[in-house]
């Protein structure tokens, strides 16, 4: 597994007029961690689009287990999930920066579409099978 955290602090336009987080926007969190786990390790939704690829999410889950409040710095720790087949899963673990409580898990899955006609594609690409394989995973 390969895992990556980032810190967020909750604007004030995510929270309703109680100064609570609106439950869509933790999965913008999940985003902000999936794009930062790119820059880190080296595959980013760019370099699939260089590889003529899209990686659309086709599938997200989130159980929330305590609000977030405007002010709060949520950390969001992505685990990328090796899989034998063309998709990519991630799943997440969100804590309040302050106390490390955790606020909320989750899971999304994307799949391998060509960016021009959005075909589907059912074998993983050569390139992100390299990258597999320099993470030494076996699926």
């Amino acid at each position: 597994m390969l895992i990556h955290q980032t810190e967020i602090l909750v604007r004030f336009n995510e929270a309703d007029p109680l100064g609570i987080v609106w439950h869509g926007h933790y999965l913008r969190y999940f985003e902000d961690g999936r794009e930062a786990f790119g820059k880190v390790h080296g595959i980013s939704y760019l370099d699939f689009y260089r590889n003529g690829l899209a990686v659309p999410v086709v599938s997200v889950n989130c159980d929330y287990k305590k609000p977030l409040r405007y002010g709060d710095s949520v950390i969001v720790e992505t685990i990328y999930m090796p899989s034998p087949a063309a998709k990519l899963h991630f799943e997440y673990r969100m804590f309040d920066s302050t106390h490390r409580n955790l606020v909320a898990t989750g899971a999304s899955t994307q799949v391998f579409v060509d960016a021009k006609s959005f075909e589907l594609q059912f074998t993983t690409p050569a390139f992100f099978e390299a990258w597999k394989s320099k993470q030494n995973f076996n699926a």
